[in-house]
């Protein structure tokens, strides 16, 4: 069985300038899905000013579904196809894909990338019955799975995120009750990702004593010096970078300019790539930022990877020095979680091409503990997850890294965000949003109920 072979970079580019990059995907399809295939449609970006996290994370989650198909013949005899769209991370071009991609059968689930195009895809998802994984991002309150049965904020939801950077900012300071009087400001992308956690630090803010300041930088982030002239006079003792693509080097740079030291900067978990700090130069020397895998190639799957694919020119980067970068491990976790949740569900519903609502099902049952993680190649890599029918994050462990100039090194141990807290308030969230739609909550009952087969 052939996998779609994708086009070169050369002509998506002349596709992106033809303007029509939106309607025409990135590579073939194949007429129908056979009883050995199960396809993933991926809405990527390899063209834009975010292209640097399209082309790694993409890359990284193309070559672990190629490895699964080159090492083990795909996952019990059913071997994995994509294609790819090209979005430019706009949410127009990626709902156009999702309607000419959906077509295609055998679909196991969206994974964008984009919290505005996964926004945009909630309701046509749900209708079509296939998961969508917005992975470390998109909508708090999908998380819960009573309300979003196929909505999979896989590893680490916004909110989740942001308990983690004021837990490791306390641990900073020795305690969470030394928060207390300190000034943090929030410097957030203007996008639907980067006024997602306004409320969540407001709320954090009141429960711990700090006072926080949210500044918005337009998209895509080119021009700071007034939001870090505002900074210098707010004189915060850290500032939350909550950036994404050139956003995240214009700040660190813009940050210097201005006297703001690097070292009371902490990332977001979207600012956390060998992209954000090399173009900033000296500018990123002491900057941390949060994580929920490492970068690196010293773990087994990582090496798998570049001996079974990139040693026989089989791999998807160009670049093969951005090999266990930042965004490359996060494409290759990201297809573990995928395939597992694939394997899981084959164990139930039989070895052979699943549904999207059978894939569902294997997410929701998708338990990795540290022991399976470093059965798979990837101990050290990334933690755990631990989804139920209820909880579709997983169980929201970071860690932080500091960038010393030429590499990313872990300073902290693994941190959980704090659940009591987060809970309710992403239920309360959820349940506003059932009403407001008509949506009657789904009961564990309910979640084990799978539609038939229609492909």
């Amino acid at each position: 069985m052939k996998t779609i072979k994708t086009v070169t970079k050369t002509a998506l580019v002349a596709l992106a300038l033809a303007g029509a990059a939106s309607l025409a995907p990135a590579t073939n399809f194949v007429s129908a899905a056979h009883a050995d295939e199960q396809y993933f449609p991926l809405q990527s970006y390899r063209v834009g000013p975010y292209a640097a996290g399209g082309t790694g994370f993409f890359g990284g989650f193309i070559d672990y579904l190629n490895l699964i198909n080159t090492r083990d013949g795909g996952v019990n005899g059913v071997k994995l196809t994509w294609d790819e769209c090209e979005t430019q991370y706009e949410v127009e071009r990626g709902v156009e894909c999702y309607e000419r991609q959906k077509s295609h059968p055998g679909a196991a689930a969206w994974n964008p990338l984009s919290v505005g195009i996964a926004y945009a895809m909630i309701d046509r998802i749900t209708t079509d019955k296939v998961p969508l994984i917005t992975v470390n991002h998109g909508r708090t309150d999908s998380t819960d799975g009573r309300v979003f049965p196929f909505v999979f904020p896989l590893l680490l939801n916004p909110y989740s995120e942001t308990s983690g950077i004021v837990n490791y900012l306390a641990s900073r300071e020795g305690g969470l009750e030394k928060l207390k009087g300190k000034k943090i400001v929030v410097l957030y992308h203007g996008s639907p990702y980067g006024k997602e956690t306004i409320p969540i630090y407001e709320l954090l803010a009141q429960k711990y004593g700090f006072e926080v300041q949210q500044i918005e930088v337009p998209h895509p982030g080119n021009e700071q010096q007034s939001q870090w002239l505002t900074i210098r006079r707010a004189k915060p003792d850290y500032v939350v970078l909550r950036g994404w693509g050139v956003m995240n080097p214009v700040a660190l740079k813009t940050a210097q300019k201005v006297g703001y030291p690097a070292t009371k900067i902490v990332g977001n978990v979207w600012s956390n790539s060998e992209e954000d700090v090399i173009p900033a130069g000296d500018a990123a020397i002491g900057y941390t930022a949060i994580t929920t895998q490492a970068s690196g190639t010293d773990y087994p799957i990582v090496k798998d990877i570049v001996k079974t694919l990139y040693d026989q020119g089989k791999g998807n980067l160009e670049d093969k020095q951005r090999i266990g970068s930042v965004y490359h491990n996060l494409g290759i976790v990201n297809g573990i979680l995928n395939v597992e949740a694939i394997r899981i569900a084959q164990e139930k519903f039989g070895k052979r091409t699943l549904s999207g609502d059978e894939v569902r099902w294997g997410f929701e049952h998708l338990k990795l503990d540290e022991a399976k993680v470093e059965a798979l190649g990837a101990k050290g890599l990334f933690h755990s997850i631990n989804v139920s029918w209820d909880n579709h994050e997983g169980e929201g462990y970071v860690t932080f890294q500091q960038w010393d100039g030429k590499k990313w090194k872990v300073v902290s141990d693994w941190i959980a965000p704090d659940w009591a807290l987060l809970r309710p308030i992403i239920e309360k969230s959820a349940e506003t949003y059932a009403k407001d739609k008509g949506i009657t909550l789904r009961t564990a009952a309910d979640a084990e109920t799978v539609a038939a087969r229609t492909n």
